[in-house]
Parts: C-alpha cells; structure tokens; sequence
C-alpha cells in the first residue's frame, strides 16, 4: 500500500473514530508529506538547500533580483501569530517540528528532479491548505538565502491576506486582467526574503483570468529569481482553476484533514493530480499520538537553525 493511500485511510479513520467518541478535540496542526516515488518513500535529508529546479531560459528583459527587491512594496504586516508560526522570535509552537519535516522531504524531492513551483489545493474549503501554504513558504525562507514566493491564486476566496495581515490589493486578478504590472502586486514584510502576491480585487471571471495565458507569462518572469514558488488554490472538486495551474507547476500537494472528508473523495481528488506531478499528501489536523510524523519521526527540540539571515546573497539576479 502506497504512503499517500496510507495517509487517505488514517484520515477516514481518524474521522470515524471521532464520531464514536464524540466531540473533536482540537489538536496542533500537523503537517506531514507521505510521499511515493518509484522507489519507495522519500528519506529525511539534511536541511541543506539543494538546487532549485530547472526554469526556461527568461527573455533579453528578464527581471533581475536587484530590479524587484528595490521595486516592490515594503509594508508592516500584522500577521496572526495563532496560525503564522514562524513569524514569532525562534517560538516553538505546536506543528513547527512537522514544517520542518516537510521541508526536508522537499528538498528530498528537489534532489531527484527540478522542484520550484508547488501549488497547494485539497478537495474541499476548511481542509486548510491556506494554513499550510503559508507557513510552508515561511518555514523555507528560515534557512540561510532561501527566498521564496507566495501567491495565493485562490481567486474566488482568497485568504492569506488576512492571516499574513497584508493588503488584498492590487493583486493577482488584477495583474491577470491587464490592469497592472507584476512588480505593483508584489509586497515584503518583515520575514526576510518571503515576498506575496494577494489575491488582489475579487473577479468576475476568475477561471477565464487563471487560463489566459498572463499567468504562465507572470510564473516565468518570477520563479526564476525565488527558490520556490508557493502557489495557494482553490478546492480542486469544486472547480478546475487548481487543475489547470498545475500544468504550470512543478509540483502538486495535496492538503487533506483528518476526519473531514470521505476517504473516495479525497481518493477521486488524488486522481485527478496523478498525471500533474503530485508529490504526496499533507495530512493536517491529525491526533499527534497517532500521525505518522509522531510515530516514525517523533519530536525533536534542539537548538534552533533556522534564523533568519540579512541581506542578498551572491549570484542571483
């Protein structure tokens, strides 16, 4: 049985087991990626960032790193420090651990094949694929000149502005309806080298808007200056918008909650990224007595590694 079937399963348990025992009790987000590939699960490996995936060669005006740091909007985010974890001083709070973990399976992957762009999307809303998008692009730019971009592409429900307390707008949709460049939706708080595109002004047409073509145009003047792209989508059940942007990443994952959905469904919305790279499942919400990340990693509490590191590094841009 696959890692990604195990995952699925644990979570239709998980969702039995609380209805015979009554009321959920809310426990720590927990993030975890039981990732497959043809040889079998995907070791830990260590934290040292491996080189990014291959990206087409950019045009003769291709931006440069310097052009997009000095241009792009510095604001004072107020983020919500409940379920932004790693804007905090080297806090420890419950789920950090299982960041790190994904992470590191992460950086596993980028060692056998290009890895940049990854879109984020589950089967339904209140799985919390939001959630772990945005700390997952926080947790990456915690080790030394990583940079990372979010975008959150969810045009029908974008959120990640008011977890990141950052303006809606301008954003995405509005640099897709050719209102606005790409540099005038991009904004840096105080999180060093983690940039974001908000959802920007709630449109009309947003699957005619993510199809247009401005989007791969946007992703390949951008990816190339970021270490990873983090692309946050709507529910893939409900609409093709996260289908047709995974043909512009270079992997999927799979948000899923424990105990929320029926396992068919979540094995019909794994199908539907099997041909699209789709790298595993991150099983969130899940008892940290029995999630897989307590069982076969367990917690470990040491030294904190991950502080933030000032200013450019050398031979970007």
């Amino acid at each position: 049985m696959s890692r990604i079937h195990e995952a699925l399963k644990k979570a239709e348990e998980e969702k039995a087991n609380r209805a015979h025992n009554g009321p959920e009790v809310k426990a720590a987000e927990v993030a975890e990626l039981p990732a497959t590939t043809a040889e079998g699960m995907v070791p830990i490996v260590d934290e040292e960032p491996a080189a990014p995936g291959a990206v087409e060669v950019g045009s003769p005006d291709q931006l440069t790193w310097e052009e997009l740091k000095s241009q792009v909007r510095k604001l004072q985010w107020n983020p919500n420090t409940k379920t932004m974890l790693f804007f905090g001083q080297g806090a420890y709070l419950p789920g950090t651990e299982e960041f790190r973990t994904l992470r590191s399976r992460l950086h596993g992957f980028r060692a056998m094949q290009p890895l940049r762009t990854i879109l984020i999307s589950s089967s339904s809303p209140r799985e919390g694929k939001s959630f772990i998008a945005a700390n997952l692009a926080q947790i990456l730019v915690l080790q030394p000149d990583q940079r990372a971009l979010l975008i959150d592409a969810d045009l029908r429900w974008s959120r990640l502005h008011l977890s990141l307390g950052a303006p809606a707008t301008p954003g995405l949709s509005d640099y897709l309806g050719g209102e606005i460049n790409e540099l005038s939706i991009i904004q840096r708080g105080p999180l060093e080298n983690l940039y974001f595109i908000p959802g920007g002004t709630h449109p009309a047409n947003p699957s005619e808007l993510i199809a247009n073509g401005r989007l791969k145009d946007l992703l390949g003047r951008l990816a190339p200056l970021f270490d990873w792209v983090i692309i946050d989508t709507p529910p893939a059940m409900a609409v093709s918008d996260a289908r047709v942007m995974a043909e512009l990443c270079d992997g999927v994952l799979l948000v899923v909650s424990a105990g929320l959905e029926p396992f068919d469904a979540v094995q019909r919305t794994k199908q539907q990224f099997e041909n699209k790279h789709l790298l595993g499942v991150v099983l969130n919400r899940a008892e940290p007595r029995t999630s897989y990340s307590y069982k076969y990693y367990g917690y470990y509490r040491g030294p904190e590694k991950d502080t933030p590191k000032d200013g450019n590094r050398k031979g970007k841009g």
